[in-house]
């Protein structure tokens, strides 16, 4: 089964994109899991290291793809200091 990451942090623009994307993928093909980095800060690295630069992004099979353009990583970065 491929594996099919959505990375978000819950802009309207993110979830817009999550409904669309999700709704787009078959379930019973893909194992599907979402991470809403900015309720899982600590995702933000493991993100970052498969490629992710922006949100929402998905990351299918290793392969990166930036939807859209809602917020940068180091953005994310920066409200995980405060």
């Amino acid at each position: 089964m491929k594996e099919a990451i959505f990375y978000h942090a819950g802009c309207p623009i993110c979830v817009s994109a999550e409904q669309q994307v999700l709704a787009a993928l078959d379930s019973n093909r893909c194992d599907i899991k979402v991470v809403h980095l900015g309720q899982e800060q600590s995702q933000i690295a493991v993100a970052e290291q498969a490629g992710v630069k922006s949100v929402p992004a998905l990351v299918l099979e290793g392969n990166v793809f930036h939807i859209n353009f809602g917020a940068s990583l180091e953005d994310l970065r920066g409200v995980s200091d405060v």
